[in-house]
């Protein structure tokens, strides 16, 4: 059973389930400190350099895809994870660069990383999701503060 989820956009509609959008966050490109890269990235700087990516199974997977195909690409990832933390120590050990999403709140990364902003920019929607019969206050607690933070980032 599901209380609350935080998913990413867009989902398909599932009976008994409400989803709404919440946020949005960009996505970035993680790259080595050591390495001289562009004010923005693009995709076919990028696909010159090693990846590592999350894997197929992730909707990040599809979206950085299409964000390749969008330039006519379609670079292999070096090494595929899904674990953005660890995806973010092999960039800072200089094993290659990533597309992750950066949350407005989150700390800066490792000091051996450097973040750019894409173009063409690329963004992660995420949505909320919670069960569409009886919501119980606990539940409704959690919603609310969910909707607040949301007002709060501007989002």
């Amino acid at each position: 059973t599901l209380d609350v989820g935080l998913v990413a956009l867009p989902q398909p509609p599932i009976d008994g389930l409400v989803l709404k959008p919440w946020r949005r966050d960009p996505v970035m490109a993680f790259l080595p400190a050591g390495w001289p890269a562009p004010a923005r990235v693009t995709p076919a700087w990028l696909a010159d350099r090693p990846l590592i990516l999350n894997d197929a199974t992730t909707r990040l997977s599809r979206q950085t895809g299409e964000w390749f195909a969008g330039a006519g690409l379609n670079p292999r990832a070096r090494i595929q994870l899904n674990y953005n933390d660890a995806i973010k120590s092999l960039v800072a050990a200089g094993y290659g660069a990533t597309l992750l999403p950066h949350e407005a709140t989150a700390p800066q990364p490792d000091p051996r990383i450097i973040m750019r902003p894409l173009r063409p920019a690329l963004w992660r929607p995420l949505g909320i999701a919670h069960r569409a019969e009886k919501v119980e206050q606990a539940t409704r607690h959690v919603l609310d503060v969910l909707w607040e933070l949301r007002a709060a980032s501007g989002g």
